[in-house]
């Protein structure tokens, strides 16, 4: 996509934003009371370590490995990704990894891909808790090493290693480990499913069949439109073009809770699948997965994992508000330190947190640039 055609696209998601938001200058995303969507760090890494189990009992280690062996083992410069050696410390029994899913049309998991979907899964050590958070795609941070921008654009300037720093240094964090799902991940994986039920609304009829056009040209397949309101098994197409529409209201937040959505759909549909079924589907997903997380690393996770407690979650931050910023739209903190200190509270109960002095610098130049405060 041209640099053009994504200013464009920005620009109307701006618009839409501001039709969201225009009851209120700040938008305030509380939780809501149901246990929230499971997110994608559960369907890449649950999944694959169901059929580990299934397969550890029919083939032993040597199948898991050559199976696990599928997926792009890409490292990233641990001593480049601006872990603060006090929030280190602070939060030694948390292991936080990020999900970030990207705009790849092909197998390519670097740099150029924007992450239009970016989940940090925190899991509690001693717990065995999960506790998962979407970070909004257009959220106004420090890029490391660069300008304040949006956190999506990250990736696209320095892969995950990039990605990764920002989130760190903007949120106080201490992540290592990640992993990228690209593009036609979910047409692949969810045809391989056999596809999944979902409601779709008549709202979302008016821009679903656009998406779904655009999806057929890229991966070659042929699927119809949706004409009418109504609940559908949607085939690999049609559910990503689902989770793409974000012209409705809610704009941008609206789009990630369709995203939890058609993944707690596949994770749900997963569980009805028989051990073949289940390789099958995961021989399908694991090429299209990048981490730096070991095969090793993975398998050691899985007596963990088997017994998780998924906590409750929601999107990151809690009080943004909208701004158009050279002609761009940008989610803007409000501010950056208070949401810092709002998200330590809900993923580690620190509820006397003080930011690093690296936060509230960000913070600073946040309130400085745009007035927002």
């Amino acid at each position: 996509m041209s640099n053009t055609g994504r200013r464009m696209r920005d620009n109307r998601a701006g618009d839409n934003q501001k039709n969201y938001n225009k009851s209120s200058k700040v938008k305030e995303n509380k939780p809501k009371s149901k246990k929230r969507k499971v997110l994608k760090v559960i369907l890449i890494i649950v999944i694959v370590l169901v059929v580990i189990i299934a397969a550890i009992a029919a083939a032993g280690f040597t199948y898991i490995y050559s199976m696990l062996g599928k997926i792009d083992q890409e490292e990233i410069d641990l001593n480049a990704i601006s872990i603060d050696d006090t929030v280190a410390n602070e939060l030694s029994d948390y292991r936080n990894i990020v999900l970030f899913g990207i705009d790849s049309r092909k197998d390519d998991y670097g740099r150029g891909n924007r992450s239009d979907c970016i989940i940090i899964a925190s899991i509690n050590k001693k717990t065995n808790s999960v506790k998962l958070v979407s970070v909004y795609r257009d959220t106004y941070l420090l890029l490391t090493g660069r300008n304040l921008d949006k956190v999506t654009h990250a990736y696209s300037y320095g892969g995950p290693e990039l990605a990764v720093s920002t989130l760190n240094a903007n949120l106080d964090l201490n992540i290592e480990e990640y992993v990228t799902v690209n593009f036609d991940a979910v047409v692949d994986a969810v045809d391989a499913l056999g596809g999944i039920r979902m409601e779709v609304t008549s709202d979302e009829v008016k821009y679903i069949n656009g998406y779904i056009d655009e999806n057929n040209k890229v991966t070659g397949h042929n699927s119809s439109h949706i004409t009418t309101a109504g609940t559908y098994n949607l085939d690999g197409v049609q559910a990503l073009a689902y989770s793409r529409i974000r012209y409705t209201s809610g704009g941008d937040y609206k789009r990630t809770e369709r995203m939890r959505d058609v993944l707690e759909a596949m994770l749900k549909k997963a569980k009805t699948l028989s051990v073949s079924q289940l390789v099958n589907f995961v021989n399908i997903m694991l090429p299209k997965i990048s981490t730096n997380i070991s095969s090793t690393d993975i398998i050691g996770l899985a007596p963990t994992l088997m017994n998780i407690n998924i906590s409750e979650s929601n999107g990151w931050p809690e009080k943004t508000q909208g701004s158009m910023i050279g002609g761009v739209y940008y989610g803007v903190p409000v501010n950056l330190e208070d949401n810092v200190e709002k998200l330590h509270a809900e993923l580690f109960d620190q509820t006397d947190y003080s930011c690093t002095e690296k936060v509230k610098d960000i913070s600073n130049q946040i309130i400085t640039k745009t007035g927002i405060q």
